[in-house]
Parts: C-alpha cells; sequence; structure tokens
C-alpha cells in the first residue's frame, strides 16, 4: 500500500478548478486527488485546496511550487495541518 501525504495549496486564483490543480501539481508528482475549497453558499473558490500525492515525492513538490506564480500570486505549499477539534456554540 502506498502512503500518501496531503498538501495545502494556498493563495490560489479564484478561477482555479480541481482538474487545473491535478494537471499543475502531476508535473511532479502522482496526485491521488485534489479539491479546491468552496464556499458552503456561494459555491465559489475560497481560493486554498488539498492535493494528495505520493508520501516520497511530497518534499519534491512542495520544493517546486511553494511561492510558484499562477495566475499572478505567489502560491503557499505545504503539508497540510489535521484541522483542530471544533468545539460546539457555547451557552
Amino acid at each position: 500500500m502506498r502512503m500518501t501525504k496531503t498538501l495545502y495549496v494556498g493563495n490560489l486564483p479564484w478561477a482555479v478548478t480541481e482538474e487545473d490543480l491535478v494537471r499543475a501539481f502531476s508535473q511532479y508528482a502522482q496526485v491521488t486527488s485534489a479539491r479546491v475549497v468552496t464556499d458552503r453558499e456561494t459555491g465559489k473558490s475560497r481560493g486554498f485546496g488539498f492535493v494528495e500525492v505520493g508520501e516520497e515525492q511530497a518534499p519534491a513538490v512542495v520544493e517546486a511550487l511553494n511561492g510558484a506564480e499562477w495566475g499572478g500570486r505567489a502560491l503557499t505549499v505545504n503539508e497540510a495541518q489535521p484541522r483542530p477539534e471544533r468545539r460546539g456554540p457555547r451557552r
């Protein structure tokens, strides 16, 4: 079984699609999945996403794409951190 790493991709141009992410990242690694995070209300991109690549390829992808320019914006690419646990509303 191959291990994968999830990479956070920030500062994406608003028009970027999941297919665009796969195309861009597959130049550097085998992409298992890609997801652009969208606003629940509007369905528009929130300007960041996640790309899953092979664990051994992840450092090279970060090296190649962190700070790279896409659509006039400098990308932020790093290893995704687990989401902090959300607590319910306080009463």
